[in-house]
């Protein structure tokens, strides 16, 4: 009987320090839109537009300029980051697939800490959501206007602009339906700015007295490079549609939308037609079609995203939320001719990454270490003090978030494409990049392409043949070896059986 107040004190610090480590566990809003650039965001310097609220993310926060993809391709990217794991062992390989939701995410093991979960806007990932308490997603890719979503309390037809609508259904769960008394994860993930690009009633005439500034590769002849880059079908010069660039009337507008609609572009339509314009003049057309319809979609979502910021700090929120803001990969606006994304090349590999965290994070603070998406599910769970299962590939990056030095993080990537030949005819590859050097691997036509970002960073002309980097060929493909190994990527890729367990690999 003498031990038993010591036991019982014993029991009460531990129940206290569990309690108490609830009560510190971080709300996180991860806010992902898709294909938006880190040119067209002005924290990363962009010469074409402001976004304010967005930038209030990383003045508040860190930005990270060096957050790299496993894989530039939206559904591919989402499973990375839910799984932790490459896309050949997560099974979700290209948009054909469709993702296993048996697989460990990490949404379901924060539920399992005592979380509550949710996600509302795109999903893109073919089977419903699992590890969700509540999820409301848009149909496949979902329209610009007039969404049905489908949700795990039925699916409903909204009228208005999806971007809006994806925020009102972010905000009412933040505000109406999750347990103040649970620490909450909130998935908010923006269909904008993604292809065909139709802007909302309130920029639909954005720009139209401005020219945008060009990006100095538009008409890249893809000579020095290997032959994947000629040989695709994503330029602005010839591979745009008349839906993408608003010569076509649009579908599924009510009325009232469509007369909006065709006030703005009417006249700039019939003015076009007017001009008759040829060669490198119509590309130039083209291209400013494209960029401002592209930026009047970010405009909505840096709307929106402030609006979801404002209710943080209104709500007393704000101190203990990590915010984060991403694409599921970058996009090109122009440069070398394109549009789209899929090619390790920078516009399209390095994608925008900002955290804001009062309680943890400087405010105004920067990072150039090489972070990958495939690293967030990591770093999520390490916050909240969940262990990170073995079988997820990334790193926890929460020490640099902190102000802490991490001496032994990744000194080089790993990246691997798949989806051929459709669309875009983007050759598949893998290769790695370390802070100076990238090398690529075509493996279809057995192509190489090595280039120096510190003297070509616009990767115009590989110096794969250039006996002057013999030298730095070998050691990154020695690396290349080396990370494959790694990851395990040896050319197969996981199969799943009709209940969701892996068969072989």
């Amino acid at each position: 009987m003498k031990h038993a107040p010591l036991t019982l004190a014993c029991l009460a610090v531990l129940l206290f320090s569990g309690i108490a480590a609830a009560a510190d566990q971080p709300n996180i809003l991860f806010i992902m839109s898709d294909d938006h650039a880190y040119n067209a965001l002005s924290c990363y310097g962009s010469k074409i537009n402001k976004t304010p609220n967005l930038d209030r993310i990383a003045n508040e926060g860190m930005r990270f300029d060096n957050c790299m993809v496993t894989n530039s391709i939206c559904g591919p990217c989402r499973a990375v980051i839910l799984t932790g794991k490459y896309s050949h062992l997560n099974g979700f390989i290209d948009n054909r697939s469709r993702f296993n939701g048996k697989q460990t995410t990490y949404p379901k093991l924060l539920k399992k800490a005592g979380y509550q979960t949710a996600v509302v806007g795109k999903w893109h990932l073919v089977s419903d959501p699992t590890g969700f308490d509540y999820w409301e997603v848009l149909q496949g890719q979902g329209p610009y206007y007039n969404p049905t979503m489908l949700s795990n309390t039925g699916n409903h037809k909204y009228t208005g602009y999806t971007t809006d609508i994806i925020t009102d259904l972010a905000l009412n769960w933040l505000k109406e339906s999750r347990d103040p008394n649970k620490p909450f994860l909130l998935v908010y993930q923006h269909k904008a700015p993604h292809r065909n690009w139709m802007p909302g009633p309130k920029y639909l005439n954005m720009y139209d007295d401005e020219t945008i500034p060009e990006p100095g590769t538009l008409f890249d002849d893809y000579e020095g490079r290997a032959t994947p880059a000629s040989e695709q079908e994503m330029t602005i010069a010839r591979h745009m549609n008349d839906v993408d660039l608003k010569l076509a009337e649009p579908r599924g507008l009510t009325k009232e939308q469509l007369a909006a609609w065709n006030a703005a572009y009417g006249p700039k339509n019939e003015a076009f037609k007017k001009a008759d314009l040829k060669g490198d003049e119509l590309v130039r057309w083209k291209y400013q079609r494209y960029i401002k319809d592209y930026l009047r979609c970010v405009a909505s979502v840096d709307d929106n995203v402030g609006r979801v910021l404002d209710y943080l700090d209104e709500s007393g929120l704000a101190e203990n939320t990590i915010v984060v803001y991403t694409s599921d990969q970058s996009f090109y606006l122009g440069e070398h001719g394109w549009y789209d994304k899929r090619w390790m090349y920078e516009e399209s590999f390095r994608t925008p990454l900002m955290i804001r965290w009062p309680k943890k994070v400087k405010a105004g603070s920067t990072n150039d270490a090489l972070v990958m998406n495939l690293d967030f599910a990591e770093t999520f769970l390490n916050a909240a003090g969940v262990a990170i299962p073995d079988e997820m590939q990334g790193r926890s990056f929460l020490p640099m978030l902190e102000g802490k030095p991490m001496p032994d993080w990744r000194k080089s990537v790993y990246y691997h494409y798949y989806e051929y030949p459709q669309p875009h005819r983007v050759a598949p590859h893998y290769g790695v990049r370390n802070g100076r050097y990238k090398l690529i691997h075509f493996y279809n036509t057995d192509e190489w392409e090595l280039f120096d970002l510190e003297k070509d960073p616009n990767e115009m002309k590989s110096v794969y043949d250039d006996s002057e980097y013999a030298e730095i060929k070998n050691e990154m493909q020695a690396e290349l070896k080396k990370l494959r190994k790694q990851y395990k990527d040896d050319g197969t890729v996981v199969q799943f059986d009709k209940d969701g367990n892996v068969k072989s690999s």
